[in-house]
């Protein structure tokens, strides 16, 4: 039997196109080594970029992605709270222009810390260390990590990857005190980005 015009027609699409998503790290190398070892984990199907921008300070990269924000889907700029100036007015830029942030407070060590232990000790400066240096110390401190540098963090996802779902409760944990005593010191939101990768590894039905 003769089929007519209509069933050689193009089916409706099953799934979204995949989103163009942007994330901007604040370092070059430890960070940014990591969610590029995570996304790969994670096989994230999104066009995704993660990067530096050559800018060093949170308004620096806010500002980058605020800038490139009208040609992707999802822009997230991971930031160190430290002891950058201008810090609240790079959150207040990252809201206004719609850009997503991942936080931690004071540094992304801290989310590699929860790896192996929970802690809401607070960090602070003392002598001619930062209260991120500390975080880096009690990282060293931890089996297996002794040699970690921010220069020379290649494979450390896969490296953690059996402690991740306690890293991630334990992230999640710490957010449920921040909201409850208002103390952000120490913190990360770098659970919500893997979150985001696993979302962004799924087809998205239309």
């Amino acid at each position: 039997m003769a089929r007519d015009a209509k069933s050689f027609g193009r089916k409706p699409a099953r799934y979204k196109p995949q989103p163009r998503v942007l994330v901007l790290c604040e370092d070059s190398k430890s960070s940014l080594l990591y969610l590029r070892e995570a996304a790969q984990h994670f096989r994230v199907l999104a066009q995704i970029e993660i990067s530096h921008p050559g800018k060093t300070d949170p308004k620096g990269i806010v500002n980058e992605a605020v800038k490139r924000r009208s040609s992707l889907d999802r822009v997230f700029c991971v930031i160190d709270r430290d002891t950058h100036q201008g810090f609240d007015e790079a959150l207040q830029m990252a809201a206004a222009g719609e850009v997503g942030t991942i936080v931690s407070y004071p540094c992304y060590e801290f989310w590699l810390l929860l790896h192996f232990r929970y802690t809401r000790a607070g960090y602070v400066a003392g002598g001619v260390h930062s209260a991120a240096d500390h975080v880096v110390q009690h990282v060293r401190a931890e089996a297996g990590m002794q040699d970690y540098s921010k220069g020379s963090s290649a494979g450390l996802f896969e490296k953690l990857q059996e402690r991740l779902p306690v890293a991630r409760q334990r992230a999640a944990q710490a957010l449920q005190e921040v909201r409850a005593d208002g103390e952000r010191n120490p913190s990360t939101e770098l659970h919500l980005l893997i979150e985001a990768f696993e979302r962004l590894a799924q087809p998205q039905p239309v």
